[in-house]
């Protein structure tokens, strides 16, 4: 039985009666799916994600959404072995899937990690810094992010339909907004199958997910300035939709990560008797190879001194002629078929474009031995680097790639930099002059820089695996975007707003105590009272304290911190920043925290860090130093047994003159029934 995808539209599954279009297997041309969005109301998805999708996210926290991301990825880790069963049609061999649907798994897992570590168990974000607007200090600013009230429409390519979704959804469900995707055609069925194991899960809410496979036909049409576009795919499609009339007439926020000829790059010192030369050679044969070279990540350009040229392309040549070519569902295959017969085409195509300015040096373009589609490997070597324009402009999106020789640093930067924009480049060198030259010449064209050396090469993750906490996009040709990147991937569905009030209002809004908001004393002390029980903007101001002569020698012979600032008076008033000898940073935190802390047991827990602390004036012997202690900020910690509390530490002088600030983190007990 060939499958009839069904399309998951305002949550129900339905399956189209025309205008069905073949998938056929990239193995051997059986037609594997048919699939088609005629009769969607585009509209109407739209409507119902913002209209239920959007306030069932909006009415969660981020810690709630994450935990959504986890417990997804927890159930879809179980279930993942029909994905790679049927992903084999697509060509590519289990090695391949590997990246496709656990590294997808991974993302979700990263995602779910990082918003609970990161974020606030708030539904807005509160950027850092406050901006004092009014002399007086009643009057300040501050910015903060809360989800667009739309719905973020994901575009994805062929080459990998669960990791592209995925890597797509969790930034996405995390900031609070909801997901239509439509994925290529050539792969559908598997990304079909991966949607249909997250709408049986039950995990997202309702109008979460909605999922398209065929054309997306007037679906941007209904797109609005609260609304974000996410594409990756080629040049030519991401101009057609950034250019579609309701993206431009509203501001309709797009990301585009989109084909790119990334290069890697040999440095001078890496000749064939260093274990550089080893390394680019074997991670420039896994690009060629991995997903029979359709990725977006790819090497497409390799780069080598001239000295070296022929070293280089005898050295593949020897991996690539003993590659195991075939089924990708058998084991000891190598490389598996492109996952089309016009995707093979296509490359062929652009194999004859290049000739016009590259030979052939390694496999036969033309071969067609086992049907299907596949192709062995293609090296070509640049004859005129000076003048060449077609190896750094046409992308032969497979198993091909370009040798291209320099003879400085410099234009081997120049040469890289004609591609106009790549989602990453690699470096492989053991000079850091070397290094250096390229990594910053290269830099303003990349996304993403991977330099290797044998100092990481044993844990590194490779040129073309795009991690979820770094950056995945670049600049220009690849299409100006930034997906993924950690928490910045989540800024993307996010209003940044600057809210301008008095501190006391701010403080309420944002539950976060800002400088010259009010600051009860409560009847107890902070540390005495549990989680739930503290407010944020209660205070505890301290008694004083003398620093002595004998208390600063004390700390040095305890410490070893004998620094001279601290022990000769002489060398201290040399020193523009002291009037003679003062007291350590370190005592001055030590004998703070003695003003503040309350030592018997209770509910505080830990003292888990400080963040943001200056020094901010010197104390010398004599003076006196007290602190206001004010709860800042609270957060839900993983566990339900206690919470996190960040404190705002202020550390004052005899003359009110402020000596030191900094956050304080704490973990504080909740009561067993909160």
């Amino acid at each position: 039985m060939i499958a009839i995808l069904q399309n998951y539209a305002e949550d129900r599954w339905t399956a189209p009666t025309e205008g069905l279009a073949d998938i056929a297997s990239a193995i051997d041309g059986r037609v594997v799916a048919r699939l088609s969005s005629r009769g969607l109301d585009f509209a109407a998805m739209v409507r119902h994600a913002r209209e239920v999708g959007s306030p069932a996210l909006r009415r969660l926290t981020f810690h709630q959404r994450a935990d959504l991301l986890k417990a997804l990825a927890l159930y879809l880790s179980e279930r993942k072995e029909p994905l790679y069963a049927l992903a084999a049609d697509t060509g590519a061999t289990r090695r391949d899937n590997l990246i496709d649907i656990d590294g997808g798994l991974g993302t979700i897992f990263a995602y779910a990690s990082r918003g609970r570590r990161e974020l606030p168990s708030e539904r807005f974000l509160l950027e850092d810094g406050v901006e004092r607007l009014s002399k007086g200090g009643s009057f300040i600013g501050v910015h903060v992010l809360t989800p667009l009230t739309g719905v973020a429409v994901h575009i994805n390519a062929f080459n990998f339909p669960c990791w592209g979704l995925l890597e797509k959804l969790a930034p996405a469900i995390l900031a609070g907004v909801p997901v239509i995707t439509k994925p290529a055609s050539a792969t559908a069925y598997v990304a079909e199958a991966l949607v249909k194991l997250i709408v049986e899960s039950g995990i997202l809410p309702a109008g979460a997910l909605q999922f398209v496979a065929g054309s997306a036909g007037d679906l941007l049409d209904h797109l609005t300035g609260q609304d974000l576009v996410a594409f990756t795919g080629s040049l030519e499609t991401s101009e057609t939709l950034r250019n579609h009339p309701a993206i431009s007439r509203n501001a309709v926020r797009f990301v585009a990560e989109r084909d790119s000829l990334n290069a890697a790059v040999l440095g001078p010192d890496a000749i064939p008797s260093t274990p550089e030369f080893d390394l680019f050679v074997k991670e420039v044969m896994r690009e060629m190879t991995a997903k029979a070279g359709q990725k977006c990540t790819a090497i497409r350009r390799i780069l080598v001194p001239r000295a070296l040229e022929r070293d280089v392309i005898a050295a593949l040549a020897q991996k690539l002629s003993g590659l195991a070519i075939g089924d990708p569902r058998h084991e000891g295959t190598r490389m598996g078929p492109l996952v089309s017969i016009a995707q093979r085409d296509d490359v062929r195509a652009r194999i004859a474009e290049l000739a016009a300015e590259a030979e052939v040096v390694v496999g036969d373009p033309k071969a067609d031995g086992l049907g299907g589609a596949f192709m062995s490997p293609v090296l070509l070597r640049c004859t005129d680097p000076a003048r060449a324009r077609k190896v750094h402009s046409v992308e032969a999106f497979g198993p091909v790639a370009t040798v291209i020789a320099y003879d400085s640093l410099d234009q081997a930067v120049e040469l890289v930099r004609r591609g106009e924009g790549s989602l990453v480049a690699s470096v492989f060198t053991h000079d850091d002059a070397v290094a250096e030259a390229l990594v910053f010449g290269l830099a303003p064209f990349h996304g993403r820089i991977l330099v290797v050396d044998r100092d990481c090469a044993g844990e590194s993750t490779g040129h073309g695996s795009p991690l979820p906490g770094l950056v995945h996009g670049g600049p220009g040709r690849a299409g100006g975007g930034e997906e993924l990147g950690g928490i910045r991937g989540v800024h993307h569905y996010l209003q940044r707003t600057a809210v301008q009030g008095s501190p006391a209002r701010l403080s309420a809004l944002t539950r976060t105590w800002l400088q010259g908001a009010p600051a009860p004393v409560p009847a107890t002390h902070p540390f005495r009272r549990n989680y739930e029980e503290l407010a944020v903007g209660e205070t505890v101001e301290t008694a004083a304290r003398t620093i002595t002569i004998e208390d600063i020698e004390h700390f040095a012979a305890f410490t070893g911190d004998a620094f001279y600032a601290h022990m000769d008076e002489e060398a201290a008033k040399a020193n523009p920043f002291f009037p003679g000898r003062v007291a350590h940073g370190y005592l001055i935190l030590s004998f703070a925290a003695g003003l503040f802390v309350d030592p018997a047991p209770g509910p505080l827990l830990a003292n888990y860090g400080l963040d943001n602390l200056r020094f901010l004036k010197p104390v010398s012997p004599g003076d006196s130093i007290r602190v206001r202690l004010t709860v800042k900020r609270k957060t839900a910690a993983r566990m339900p047994e206690y919470g996190e509390v960040r404190w705002d530490v202020e550390v004052f002088n005899q003359a009110d003159e402020t000596v030191a600030r900094y956050d304080l983190l704490t973990m504080s007990a909740r009561p067993a029934a909160a």
